[in-house]
């Protein structure tokens, strides 16, 4: 019998690599493609920067794992200590898991027993994970969440403020958000039965969006209000891929109770955290934190390598340099290409979306602007240019350089991403 990978494992690109480097993939094929998906904005410093590389060699010589409740490992340690310094004020308790879902799972576990109160508010297009709990939490689209019913209770879910798919002002979609949320807090869900409110600084799968700084705001003080949490999960956002070093940074004073951070952490190694005070980190119950490989020493020792990097590179500021340069590249570009219907980003974190907006899920406008957006990321493999779609109805494409990127790598991405649109439009045209 010979054994096969699922079919339901479909890769986004025919690509097969034999090494990578920095922004590049080098396929089998003999190819060399700029990537910019980075493993689901993974790897953070690049691929196999030397740094992180050699921190990885050198731990697997001294101890690949140490069950972190069974002994403890310098690497931990040191992850906790560096990790510290970029943590919002007053987070200075973690715990460490393997994956985004995971952790997502642990802050809901610990919001529940330390408010000892059922339901989680989550905003409608937000993605947090596969597994069953992060699942339940899950809007960014249907496929995440169906066919493995019944799923968690306690979940409400509450709009997210989506200008463009309104065609209103960002005020104006604001202003609708907080008021159905207030509405909700009236009619569905009672704000003493509130354990937290869940929210992504920038929806990832949900369609690369920025979350108004004044919605932010507006569920912070919702939640000082009502005795609830705010949870923020950062998986994608964080970790300088924004132009901060978190994504809710764009929102002036913002401090939530606790922080969820995986991806760029460790530049492709399985690791994740949540930060959360210690005073209230401790009100979690005996035996409710723990995992056989989560804060995994290799994992952990990768981690303290990709910060020194982002440290000693200056990649934060980077990101917010060349996130620019991506941008305005894109918007002069494509300024003629009347398929788009928005081109923004935030940092080295970019979206592309095709179609009309407005178009009703399931309509057949709704239908055009995924194919479009699908038939470009294919053409971008023809232009040896890695991408990848996203959007509840797949009409994004979005693109998510290592924070690593050169200018002439950014500029060559515009180039190759140009080519692709301006063929597969000309063609639908």
């Amino acid at each position: 019998m010979t054994a096969h990978l699922s079919p339901h494992l479909k890769q986004a690109t025919p690509v097969v690599v034999d090494h990578a480097l920095g922004s590049w993939i080098h396929g089998t094929d003999g190819r060399d493609y700029l990537d910019f998906t980075t493993g689901i904005g993974v790897t953070s410093t690049g691929h196999c920067h030397p740094d992180v590389v050699a921190a990885a060699r050198e731990q697997c010589g001294k101890v690949i794992h140490a069950q972190y409740t069974t002994v403890m490992h310098q690497p931990l340690l040191e992850l906790t200590e560096k990790l510290g310094a970029h943590l919002p004020e007053g987070l200075d308790s973690v715990f460490y898991a393997n994956s985004g879902s995971e952790a997502v799972e642990a802050s809901v576990r610990l919001a529940r027993m330390a408010t000892g109160r059922p339901t989680i508010i989550t905003v409608q297009g937000g993605f947090h994970g596969r597994t069953v709990g992060a699942a339940s939490l899950t809007t960014a689209g249907t496929k995440f969440s169906a066919g493995f019913s019944p799923l968690m209770g306690g979940v409400t879910v509450t709009p997210f403020p989506h200008a463009l798919r309104h065609g209103w002002t960002v005020d104006d979609a604001v202003d609708f958000a907080l008021a159905e949320l207030d509405y909700l807090l009236a009619t569905r869900a009672h704000p003493r039965d509130v354990a937290a409110f869940l929210i992504e600084p920038v929806l990832g799968d949900g369609g690369y969006l920025a979350t108004p700084p004044r919605y932010l705001q507006g569920l912070r003080e919702r939640a000082d209000a009502h005795g609830a949490l705010l949870i923020l999960d950062e998986v994608q956002a964080g970790v300088g891929r924004t132009g901060r070093f978190w994504g809710h940074q764009h929102t002036e004073g913002l401090i939530p109770d606790v922080l969820i951070t995986a991806k760029g952490i460790a530049s492709g190694f399985p690791i994740s955290a949540i930060a959360a005070p210690e005073s209230l980190m401790a009100r979690a119950w005996p035996g409710s934190q723990g995992g056989t490989y989560g804060g995994n020493a290799v994992s952990a020792a990768a981690g303290v390598a990709t910060l020194g990097v982002i440290e000693r590179e200056g990649l934060v500021a980077a990101a917010a340099e060349r996130g620019a340069r991506f941008l305005d590249g894109l918007r002069r570009s494509l300024a003629d290409v009347g398929e788009i219907c928005d081109i923004r980003g935030a940092g080295l974190m970019l979206g592309v979306e095709f179609g009309d907006p407005t178009a009703p899920a399931g309509s057949a406008g709704a239908a055009e602007a995924a194919a479009l957006a699908a038939g470009v990321q294919q053409a971008c493999v023809d232009e040896d240019l890695l991408t990848l779609t996203c959007g509840p109805t797949g009409s994004v494409v979005r693109l998510i350089p290592a924070l690593v990127v050169t200018p002439d790598e950014i500029d060559q991405g515009v180039e190759r991403f140009t080519r692709a649109v301006h063929r597969v439009c000309d063609e639908a045209s």
